[in-house]
């Protein structure tokens, strides 16, 4: 009898030893690992390896604890599938809430104001591995926003240009729909008036915004650019925009470099060398400000811009004062590639050199063209 008794008491002892363990590992900090560590769950890994990999990369001292925390509560929560970011010492019992309510880490991507498709087809790609082909198909969908703007040719233009968050393995169409929904907030929030005033000026306002947006960097003439569109457009002069010609060649899939005759020649609906008024619709993603600036353009006389050749522009009512300027610009943009070519490889020449706006926002003025292109050249 005393020695059944004696038995009972080690078991008990055990069970208390055993419990008071797994408690105080459950709530116990720990940090195995140095730095940050992202963790990935596959779908259908089980709890045993799901703890055995935690363990491995310093999350969890111990599997057990972990494990029997689940099996109790393995009725009712399940762990969940994705990435899981640890940067910090956690107790057992956090890591386990953390996986059961799938709290993912939510990778950051970043889509720069004046980008097009192409370019966040290329940033998600290398940031979600989402496929380019799938992303731009998906970007085609002017179903989408058939109630903002029927006469869309795509997408373009209404994926609002932010910081994103998305796990791992995110598909293109939530993607889409995310940017989508983040344009018509910013439209509600911050344009509510100017939609209720004339909700069909949207397809004009985002085309003409998205033009700002490729032409200037510079917040403060953003309305003054939006300006000399507006006043070109109401006299009938081309608007001769060279982003408008760098998209007409990335649609057609043969993207370009400095843009030469060829180019201002190229036959797109796109192409405002070629063709009156605004392009067929935007060329790119604009942001709030140049929204703003295409809704409310400056009030003015100037028809004319061209590069300062320091990220801003002149601006010019006559085309001889502009073609003054133009050369001014030519002189300059000589002397800094003369002063670029005698100066040691270390060295940064003084002056920007010559760039056309194939790039976000760099605003080209400068064409290879003939004379009488030249006579309406906007920038």
């Amino acid at each position: 009898m005393k020695r059944k008794f004696a038995g009972v008491v080690v078991v008990v002892a055990l069970a208390l030893a055993s419990a008071a363990f797994v408690a105080h590992d459950l709530y116990h900090p720990y940090r195995g690992f140095a730095g940050n560590v992202i963790i990935e769950i596959s779908p259908g890994m089980g709890a045993r390896p799901i703890s055995a990999l935690l363990v491995e990369r310093g999350v969890l001292a111990h599997r057990i604890p972990f494990l029997i925390r689940y099996a109790i509560g393995r009725a009712r929560n399940r762990l969940k599938a994705g990435e899981y970011l640890f940067d910090r010492p956690l107790r057992p019992i956090d890591v386990y809430r953390i996986l059961i309510r799938g709290d993912v880490y939510l990778h950051p991507v970043l889509i720069p104001e004046g980008s097009d498709r192409f370019d966040m087809a290329r940033i998600f790609d290398e940031r979600l591995a989402i496929d380019p082909a799938v992303f731009l198909r998906t970007t085609e969908q002017t179903a989408l926003i058939r109630d903002l703007d029927p006469q869309a040719p795509s997408l373009e233009g209404y994926l609002f240009p932010d910081t994103y968050r998305f796990p791992r393995r995110t598909d293109a169409a939530t993607v889409v729909a995310t940017m989508l929904a983040r344009f018509r907030h910013v439209l509600a929030t911050h344009f509510r008036d100017e939609i209720a005033a004339d909700r069909g000026q949207l397809h004009e306002v985002v085309t003409l915004a998205s033009l700002v947006e490729k032409e200037t960097p510079d917040p403060t003439e953003r309305a003054m650019v939006a300006g000399v569109f507006t006043r070109r457009l109401e006299k009938g002069m081309l608007l001769q925009c060279d982003p408008t010609v760098v998209y007409a060649a990335r649609i057609a899939h043969h993207p370009i470099g400095v843009i030469t005759t060829k180019d201002l020649n190229f036959d797109s609906p796109f192409n405002t060398y070629r063709h009156a008024g605004l392009p067929p619709g935007p060329i790119a993603s604009p942001g709030e400000a140049a929204i703003r600036a295409a809704f409310h353009p400056a009030i003015g006389d100037t028809l004319y811009f061209v590069s300062n050749n320091h990220g801003g522009h002149l601006f010019s009512r006559s085309l001889a004062e502009h073609q003054r300027k133009v050369a001014r610009y030519k002189q300059e943009v000589a002397a800094s590639q003369h002063k670029a070519l005698a100066t040691p490889k270390t060295s940064v020449p003084s002056a920007t050199p010559m760039r056309h706006t194939q790039s976000p926002k760099a605003g080209g003025p400068s064409k290879s063209v003939s004379p009488g292109q030249q006579k309406a050249d906007p920038s």
